[in-house]
């Protein structure tokens, strides 16, 4: 089952990838990692909790690395884009 989760969460990443290649400007870039970091990472996180024997303590773990990774996402793409939208608004 983990081998199935890392090859979906890889996929997701080369498409994310290859998207970045094309983007034509960073704002763009910025929204383009939202399946890498909102889906991918968490994929791999539970395929590493599903390889290993299970542990409460694992659960726990992998639960609050999934939201931790969450909110900073959010936050750091929040004051990316508006940096990269001011920064191109004043030109």
């Amino acid at each position: 089952m983990s081998y199935v989760l890392v090859s979906i969460a890889c996929i997701l990443i080369l498409g994310t990838v290859s998207a970045l290649w094309r983007a034509p400007d960073a704002l763009t870039r910025i929204n383009l990692m939202g399946p890498t970091v909102g889906i991918a990472l968490p994929l791999l996180i539970l395929a590493k909790l599903l390889s290993d024997p299970f542990d409460w303590h694992n659960l726990i773990r992998a639960l609050l690395s999934i939201f931790g990774l969450w909110v900073v996402a959010a936050v750091s793409s929040f004051y990316m884009g508006r940096s990269v939208h001011d920064a191109v608004e004043d030109l």
